[in-house]
């Protein structure tokens, strides 16, 4: 089935580029944005203003690219990719206006207490709670299945960094969540 996908997808690229095919295109952006949109939105704190308008730039820039892509990943890898591009690029734009460092190391007070949920977590909520840097590679790492090596080209940022992110990000999860020096 993998198979069959990438070459209908390898079809709908080559009439995107070569021909400006829009019925091509649609079939693509409703393929793909579900799962761009949903790294966007935690890449962005739940943002979704915010996340709508960069699912739109990452579309623009990758159908000015795509005649150039070489299917060295997966198109869905790549899109995300360009993604996290704008995503950070968003993010370099706000720290400008801001006088608060993005990556202050933070223990999510400003999330507020855990909510009881019946038993459950407030994930998403948690990690909109998170500084830029930790939610940034939570969500590649944990949630998009990404490797230390690949956030690292994604954030240039080095692997090293990648790792300790995560680390103070999983740490936080714990202490917000009660499972780690902390209590409910």
């Amino acid at each position: 089935m993998e198979r069959v996908n990438d070459q209908m997808e390898r079809r709908l690229v080559r009439q995107i580029s070569e021909q400006g095919n829009e019925s091509a295109f649609r079939q693509l952006y409703r393929r793909h944005s579900p799962a761009i949109y949903g790294l966007l939105l935690r890449l962005l704190g739940g943002r979704e203003p915010e996340a709508q308008d960069l699912l739109q730039e990452t579309w623009v820039r990758a159908v000015e690219r795509l005649s150039s892509f070489r299917w060295e990943s997966a198109l869905r890898t790549w899109l995300c990719g360009i993604a996290v591009h704008c995503a950070r690029e968003q993010q370099r734009r706000e720290s400008k206006l801001s006088l608060e460092p993005l990556d202050e190391p933070g223990d999510l007070a400003a999330v507020g207490p855990r909510p009881d949920l019946g038993g459950r977590l407030d994930w998403e909520r948690a990690i909109r709670g998170l500084p830029n840097g930790y939610r940034q590679v939570l969500v590649l790492c944990d949630i998009e299945g990404y490797t230390h090596k690949e956030v690292a080209a994604l954030l240039g940022i080095s692997a090293g960094t990648s790792k300790s992110q995560l680390a103070r990000a999983r740490r936080a999860l714990r202490t917000w969540c009660g499972t780690e020096g902390g209590t409910s």
